[in-house]
């Protein structure tokens, strides 16, 4: 049996509070699965489960289905030099999944890859799991030590690396050799308007077309078998490794497709990384839909704005950073959109600011909420019709709420973390964002007591503070560790940076706590301001939050500097709270002490 079955079977454990709150691993749900068919036979008699009747879900079948229905319809645009067809698209998959097992891969064996959005990476996240092997997208911000631990963690026996990331990945291998471990087959994706010499290094289209399109796809032997592997974006600690399987990467696909108001063959924008929740599982929700994967290797405003009118895009997904770029973006770079663009956003919660502004720009813009453990989004803010009569900046604040779970999701409620118990749907009681249900991960990668943390009391906790409005809303209000308590206050870091979103001069914004001897924490205030707006200063952001909130809630502190954020637009308060921990107290006791004699 594979290594990485035998890790997963061991380390990957299922609360489920409906079962009596056991612990069940990968091997335990299949057995589930077996006791539950057996308890339908004697409930009616003649009821049966064979292959006629049940085929373990996966988003392969998405493929297979879309190069019948689709055949001639393009699945993948990229520049001027790559347009395919989901016939071709699917032909293609075939190839590689052959190729692979010809280097050996088989049941279980992680395939790693390191590029931006490219069409390569669409094709291996099919390919990969049609070998039954196992994919893992790395971002591509990480520098070569960190590539080289999680390709160790992972054990991936081939990673695919974009040409422009080779020397990071060369360098990774160069620090796996060093410590005398064997380094992953490396397999180049050259730029498609550029040639490179590959010398001994295997190169994707000839690898591809070494293969067979008349391979037989590998279907998962159960749905609960891993699909891939996403590593956390690591704000907070070293990543984890979060394993999908097939079953949840199915439903998901579906749930995304839908919030995200898609009908069938739309045209998709790839501003969203890949290799991020695997695209919030779009690249496989894109094939059930005979929809067409614009591709686009670097986001800049003009680079968006030209694919949009050049390709007739209706739909893509961005992370707040990127909204606020397209927002704040020059008219220059900007083209007249073909029509209203929808637009999904997720991550941090989109300031209503940024919100307005896209809506005035001619954007369509929804929000989820989720995170890698829930296979990217759990959660969106379904429009109410009713509200299309309130003001704009009204909209721009109920836009900005979590929203209630997706279709494809069990259950998200906001209860205390202590004692799970719900809190009131007030608006005003805050609580911990938990969830359940059939896309939330298998697991942590070789973790077992993080991954029996996360799933305490048969929940899924997510470490976000929220409260529940009255008509059942749920809204973020800070993380669990980046409340500020001061004087005895909590103080929601979320809350400040809304108002200073607000300050016509600031384009990004974030807040941390600040020790101080005498309050305890004091909030502190780390801006990027606009072009044009450098005269700006601390003591005026002071005065506007103050204007603006309670005084003990205006932070104490400002610093102008670029925030340092993860690929996926996240800022690493991390690293914020570390800069603002260094500063000390803003005013010592002693100093205190002084002057007040």
């Amino acid at each position: 049996m594979n290594k990485f079955f035998k890790t997963s079977k061991v380390a990957l454990r299922f609360f489920n509070g409906g079962l009596n709150r056991s612990n069940y691993g990968v091997r335990q749900l299949s057995q589930f699965a077996g006791d539950f068919e057996t308890e339908s036979r004697r409930l009616l008699e003649g009821v049966v489960t064979n292959s006629a009747n049940y085929v373990p879900l996966t988003p392969i079948s998405f493929l297979e289905r879309a190069a019948d229905v689709y055949r001639h319809k393009t699945s993948v645009v990229f520049g001027s030099c790559v347009k395919y067809t989901w016939e071709e698209t699917h032909s293609r998959c075939l190839k590689l999944a052959s190729a692979l097992v010809q280097l050996g891969i088989s049941r279980g064996d992680v395939v790693a890859a390191l590029a931006p959005n490219v069409p390569a990476m669409q094709e291996l996240h099919f390919a990969v799991p049609m070998a039954e092997a196992v994919l893992c997208t790395l971002n591509t911000r990480l520098d070569s030590s960190m590539v080289a631990h999680l390709l160790k963690h992972s054990e991936a026996k081939i990673i695919f690396v974009d040409q422009q990331l080779l020397q990071v990945a060369q360098q990774a291998l160069s620090l796996l050799s060093k410590d005398k471990i064997k380094p992953p087959i490396l397999v180049l994706i050259p730029e498609y308007e550029n040639s490179y010499p590959t010398n001994d290094i295997h190169e994707y289209e000839n690898l591809l077309s070494s293969g067979s399109s008349n391979f037989t796809i590998r279907l998962p032997k159960s749905e609960f078998d891993p699909i891939s592997i996403n590593y956390t974006s690591g704000t907070v600690s070293s990543p984890k490794g979060v394993v999908y399987n097939h079953r949840g990467a199915y439903l998901n696909s579906i749930s995304t497709f839908l919030c995200h108001g898609m009908g069938p063959m739309p045209t998709y924008l790839w501003t969203l990384p890949m290799f991020h929740c695997n695209g919030w599982c779009l690249i496989w929700g894109m094939a059930a839909l005979g929809g067409t994967n614009v591709c686009l290797r670097n986001v800049s405003a003009k680079n968006i704005f030209e694919s949009i009118s050049l390709n007739k895009v209706t739909h893509m997904s961005a992370a707040p950073i990127v909204l606020s770029m397209m927002a704040n973006s020059s008219p220059n770079d900007r083209k007249p959109l073909p029509h209203k663009v929808e637009i999904m956003t997720g991550g941090s919660p989109p300031p209503p600011q940024i919100l307005s502004k896209m809506e005035q720009l001619g954007f369509g813009v929804s929000h989820g909420y989720g995170l890698t453990e829930t296979y990217s989004s759990a959660t969106t803010c379904f429009w109410k019709p009713e509200w299309d009569s309130l003001p704009l900046e009204e909209r721009a604040v109920l836009k900005s709420r979590q929203g209630v779970q997706l279709l494809c999701v069990e259950k998200v409620d906001v209860r205390d973390p202590e004692t799970m118990k719900k809190v009131p749907a007030d608006g005003k009681s805050i609580g911990e964002i938990v969830c359940r249900g059939n896309t939330v991960m298998s697991g942590y990668l070789k973790d077992a007591k993080a991954t029996e943390e996360a799933f305490r009391g048969g929940w899924f906790h997510s470490g976000d503070l929220a409260v529940k409005h009255p008509d059942g809303y749920i809204e973020i209000k800070d993380r669990l560790k980046d409340i500020i308590i001061s004087g005895g206050e909590n103080i929601s870091t979320l809350e400040v940076e809304r108002v200073l979103y607000s300050h016509p001069a600031v384009v990004e914004a974030a807040v941390v706590a600040r020790p101080d001897d005498q309050w305890g924490q004091t909030p502190c205030a780390f801006i990027t301001l606009k072009e044009g707006f450098n005269e700006i200063t601390e003591q005026e952001i002071i005065n506007f939050c103050r204007d603006h909130l309670p005084r003990y809630m205006a932070p104490r502190t400002v610093l102008f500097e670029d925030l340092p954020k993860t690929s996926t637009g996240k800022v690493q308060k991390f690293i914020l709270r570390e800069k603002a921990k260094a500063l000390g107290s803003l005013f010592s006791t002693e100093k205190r002490s002084a002057a007040s004699c």
